[in-house]
């Protein structure tokens, strides 16, 4: 009689979870269906300053289904590019709240990079690493975006040993550390006078960016602080150039925002 008893409860589970998955995938394919239609079929049919027309489109997806955290994301995306990072952190906070695992990471880059408010930044990437570890968000680590918005508080000591980790922790996995890293780290020491060995991190960035005009400005300023002014001076004529050719820091956004510490000439 058990058994019979346990086999009738296996069987409504099996059943229930069978039916769990079949609803789980008619869902998807009904919320893609209104991604096709707002998204890919109307809203990118604009740009960001057309924000009506875009706006309305992807209201009219929300209408259909207000979980839909791309939507919400796609909202907040052309006001952030507008520099209106209040109006549109609502929107992200929304995707956000439909889906932490997609867009934690990304509210928590837009933090650092454009609304440049960096301890929400720190913040959001240390639930990032609770949930899923030190993974990547457009094409770097998060620890990385955590040291770099303590540079911009300027607690420097703290950032320069999170990017020493960082550092360590790509080399050994990839055999080499990113360029930006290795720039970002060597700015940490400069602003502790430690000119030498800010000078090591910037030959690194310049090793793997050759042309990498920010970093060979601040290596020159190292040299003029220990005496080598000729070399100082020769070199910031070299990066005068790669600059003027467009060798800068070279990330996706630059075309919306400023990295820290890009030299203006």
């Amino acid at each position: 009689m058990k058994l019979f008893f346990l086999c009738i409860v296996l069987l409504i589970s099996f059943k229930s979870i069978a039916q769990n998955t079949h609803a789980n995938g008619a869902q998807k394919k009904a919320q893609q269906k209104i991604v096709d239609d707002y998204v890919h079929n109307c809203a990118k049919n604009y740009s960001f300053y057309q924000m009506n027309e875009l706006q309305e489109c992807l209201d009219e997806g929300l209408r259909k289904d207000p979980t839909i955290a791309y939507l919400w994301q796609q909202k907040a995306m052309p006001l952030f590019k507008m520099k209106k990072y209040e109006a549109g952190m609502v929107f992200c906070d929304k995707a956000v709240e439909n889906d932490p695992y997609k867009w934690l990471s990304y509210r928590a880059y837009i933090k650092c990079v454009f609304a440049k408010t960096y301890r929400e930044a720190i913040i959001d990437f240390e639930k990032c690493k609770e949930m899923i570890g030190n993974s990547y968000e457009m094409d770097h680590t998060y620890n990385f975006y955590i040291a770099l918005s303590y540079l911009q508080l300027n607690e420097f000591s703290t950032a320069e040993a999170i990017f020493e980790t960082d550092i360590a922790e790509q080399i050994e996995q990839q055999g080499e550390a990113h360029h930006l890293n290795l720039f970002y780290y060597g700015i940490t020491l400069y602003e502790q006078n430690k000119w030498e060995q800010a000078i090591e991190e910037f030959d690194k960035a310049i090793s793997q960016y050759e042309n990498f005009s920010d970093a060979k400005v601040y290596k020159a300023f190292c040299l003029g602080r220990i005496g080598q002014e000729k070399r100082a001076n020769d070199l910031l004529l070299e990066a005068k150039t790669d600059a003027k050719n467009g060798y800068t820091i070279n990330e996706d956004n630059m075309i919306h925002e400023v990295y820290p510490y890009k030299v203006k000439w």
